[in-house]
């Protein structure tokens, strides 16, 4: 049986002044995290690390993210991390650097056969 999605949860992230795309998508996926306690696999008799979790992030500069940095955040499961365009670079009124805006989708499947 393939995986089912059972839960998706979103999160924004930011970095203010050094532009650190990371840093920011870093944030965003603890701002998901922290919406609520995912216990999923409990309820499903499975062990955590069973957890299939899928976080997709948005930034203006995909390519300045560090996928592996953002995947450790995570204690346990399977993680798979994925930069696309998007977020927002947010003009600074003074003409400096502007500041970083990163979105996180996270969603957290399992494979429920058997269960």
């Amino acid at each position: 049986m393939p995986a089912k999605r059972l839960l998706t949860e979103f999160g924004m992230g930011s970095s203010l002044r050094r532009q650190d795309y990371t840093e920011a998508a870093i944030r965003a996926v603890k701002d998901a995290l922290w919406h609520n306690s995912i216990n999923l696999a409990e309820l499903f008799g499975k062990d955590k690390s069973d957890m299939l979790i899928q976080v997709d992030l948005g930034a203006a500069n995909p390519e300045a993210v560090d996928c592996d940095a953002v995947a450790a955040v995570f204690p346990y499961g399977q993680v798979t991390v994925t930069a696309h365009k998007g977020g927002l670079d947010a003009p600074r009124a003074d003409g400096g650097a502007p500041t970083v805006m990163v979105n996180a989708a996270i969603s957290v499947a399992l494979d429920l056969e058997g269960a």
